[in-house]
């Protein structure tokens, strides 16, 4: 055992204290329980555990199995087996009715002879413990009973360790030593349904592969598709590799036949869109793509009513542009929108909806022409979007048509307050499209907290993730602010209408938030808190497991954002790549971070010394208080020696003792050393008194 100024590893990790009650037991803050499984259901399937082992809070499971030598247990068998029946055949004699329960006994002792007398089955000895901890009595006493609940639930009884705490505690710690060995009898088949690890495959026999489960090293691979909805939320802090995540889906999905629309707030999205030749539209105030809000698709169905849908729309959109209307604004802005297109020749004849749409001005127009104060006031306010600093993007004709397979649209080049704007109008011209032509789709928006900041286009975002399933749609929602979703009504709304969600790396603010709308662990806090770049948990319904998403080196280049890479990739690209397709579907292993190993022994030390210094001080009150308890116990038994048996100490008094206490001169003399008692002063021989109180001697 390596050894520091006197401790060992062992002296610095292990608790200050601990104390051990009637069934409890308390480490430092926190207090334990241990329970033994006495009681097993007569009939259990694969995975029967999986209630306790995806239990609600954090709780440590012990199993031990114990082999049983196959004659030793055919001998008792035999044994047990004779005497059962006997008691059946003693009562048929007797004419009495046979007891169920021992002929099922019998009938099972006799299954399981033949078992392992053909070697089909061994026979074990099967001990399982729980320990359950809290920060208080009262949370602790909450914990077991949801644990004893739910494991009656499964016909399973469980029993606190009373007055052997500290040995169920130890049974449960990863040494394999077994303090309790109360066991249960199992053959080999029952043995194998107690595997404790069932729930940690995510693996279908279709889909996509997202990644490896850190759990057991199996592939992740998913269908969306097949849940009871396709939507997906991601959660990370910036650089935890959640745009990569995405695109890694977005290309593997492509390949499969799925269509993919995304809206790409930071342009990460062109270079994949070009190398799969999608289409990439970039919206920007002076060139590149535009949309005319007013514009309608030309496609109905019976029954439909696009005018009327596309109205109600438009009131959306001018409630984020206008940041709110209120109820007499409202009403004017939808008699305004009626007339500027019946102006252009639009009615709600779908006949007439095939005409020219209008545009941004034409309302403007029209709103200046109106009587009402509050319609000129809207038209002041629309004045940005048409002649200020925010026109060249609302006012034009669309002049883009969405017909391949993977679309990008991208809004970086505009101002951030058009951004939701822009995003809100992609998202209904998207949706309308989604609606004409039901088609396996996935639409992706990335930075989602943009339609989080009003009320109006979270309210539409959460509204296409309500309906997206009956239009064969998967919603994906992206971002690095979670406060704005989960301080959001919509937004979490949104996450709860998610089968899917992915959350990687987190920064320490928000785990907290994280960790009560997800319900997890301490354990799976920390590893959110401390995991790498592509690392995350993956919940999928109700399962989730570790994952690392794993990339081949060509999937690598399509989808990277690190701008040294970018940059290394742009100077290949003068140069002819020569690699094999072998080559490029190697999986791609990052380099190293390449730290100096100096700052981290630096580290390490200091963690080390602190966690010395914290011991030390802890050992010194100890003894501190050790010395101090064992003072005032023996100064209470002399008290106690002196009341019991005064006449012995009144034999050890000295001679100038029994003068102090029973003549007047000594009285006098004692009571002048108690004065001068820790006082200096001047005699004719010096001073006479210390610090240590001694005093001159008395003749």
């Amino acid at each position: 055992m390596a050894k520091y100024d006197g401790l060992t590893t062992q002296d610095i990790l292990a608790p200050i204290d601990l104390e051990v009650d009637f069934n409890t037991l308390q480490m430092g803050n926190y207090y334990f329980r241990s329970f033994f499984i006495s009681g097993y259901p007569r009939f259990v399937g694969p995975n029967w555990l999986s209630p306790i082992i995806n239990f609600e809070h954090s709780l440590r499971i012990s199993t031990f199995y114990y082999p049983v030598d196959s004659k030793v247990i055919l001998d008792k068998l035999r044994k047990k087996i004779g005497e059962m029946e006997a008691t059946i055949y003693g009562q048929m004699e007797e004419r009495k009715v046979v007891d169920p329960s021992v002929k099922v006994a019998l009938s099972d002792a006799q299954q399981l002879q033949d078992s392992i007398a053909e070697g089909t089955e061994k026979f074990f000895h099967f001990t399982m413990y729980i320990t359950i901890y809290a920060p208080t009595k009262e949370l602790l006493e909450k914990y077991s009973r949801n644990v004893t609940s739910t494991l009656a639930a499964i016909s399973v009884t469980a029993k606190s360790a009373t007055l052997q705490q500290e040995q169920a505690f130890i049974s449960t710690q990863p040494l394999g030593l077994d303090k309790l060995y109360i066991t249960r009898n199992m053959d080999t088949t029952s043995l194998a349904t107690t595997f404790p690890f069932v729930t940690s495959e995510l693996t279908m026999d279709h889909g996509i592969m997202y990644g490896i489960n850190m759990h057991n090293n199996s592939l992740v691979i998913f269908d969306r598709f097949e849940l009871e909805n396709a939507n997906t939320v991601v959660f990370a802090k910036s650089g935890a590799g959640k745009s990569y995540f995405v695109k890694l889906e977005a290309v593997r999905s492509l390949m499969l036949g799925t269509d993919i629309i995304i809206i790409d707030p930071e342009r990460e999205y062109e270079d994949l869109s070009k190398a799969v030749g999608g289409s990439y539209i970039s919206f920007s105030q002076d060139k590149g793509h535009k949309m005319n809000p007013f514009e309608l698709s030309g496609v109905s169905e019976e029954g439909d009513d696009e005018l009327r849908m596309k109205l109600l729309a438009l009131q959306g959109f001018f409630k984020v542009m206008f940041d709110g209307l209120s109820s007499i604004e409202s009403s004017i802005l939808d008699r305004a929108l009626i007339l500027t297109y019946r102006e252009k020749g639009i009615t709600f004849d779908p006949e007439t909806q095939k005409n020219t749409p209008p545009m941004l001005e034409d309302l403007y127009k029209v709103l200046k022409g109106m009587a009402e104060d509050e319609a000129h006031e809207l038209a002041r306010r629309m004045e940005k979007y048409i002649i200020g600093s925010g026109a060249g993007v609302f006012n034009e004709a669309t002049n883009f048509e969405i017909k391949n397979p993977f679309t990008v649209f991208s809004v970086r080049d505009l101002q951030e307050e058009l951004k939701p704007l822009a995003m809100y109008l992609m998202l209904d011209f998207i949706w309308t499209i989604i609606r004409k032509n039901k088609k396996r789709r996935l639409l992706i928006v990335d930075e989602a907290w943009y339609m989080m900041q009003r009320e109006d286009s979270a309210r539409f975002m959460y509204s296409i993730a309500k309906r997206a399933r009956k239009y064969y749609l998967g919603l994906t929602t992206i971002t690095q602010d979670v406060a704005d979703f989960l301080n959001n009504d919509m937004g979490r709304a949104i996450i709860s209408n998610s089968s899917l969600q992915m959350l990687m790396m987190q920064s320490p603010s928000t785990l907290e938030k994280l960790q009560e709308v997800f319900n997890l662990s301490d354990g799976e806090r920390g590893f959110l808190l401390n995991c790498e770049k592509g690392q995350g948990l993956f919940f999928a319904g109700a399962n989730h497991v570790a994952i690392q998403v794993l990339s081949s080196i060509q999937e690598h280049e399509l989808i990277t954002s690190d701008p040294r890479e970018l940059e290394q990739r742009k100077l290949r690209g003068e140069t002819e790549d020569n690699r094999s397709i072998d080559q490029l579907a190697v999986i791609y292993d990052p380099p190293a971070t390449q730290q100096a190993i100096t700052t981290e022994t630096t580290r390490n030390k200091t963690l080390i010394e602190r966690a010395v210094g914290k011991r030390k001080e802890d050992i010194e009150v100890i003894q501190e208080e050790t010395t101090k308890y064992q003072e005032e116990l023996k100064k209470r038994l002399e008290e106690q020696e002196r009341e019991l048996n005064p006449q012995k100490y009144e034999s050890q008094k000295s001679f100038n003792q029994i003068i102090e206490e029973n003549t007047v001169p000594g009285q006098i003399v004692k009571e002048r050393r108690d004065i001068q008692k820790g006082v200096k002063h001047i005699t004719p021989q010096g001073i006479i008194g210390d610090e240590n109180e001694e005093q001159p001697k008395q003749f």
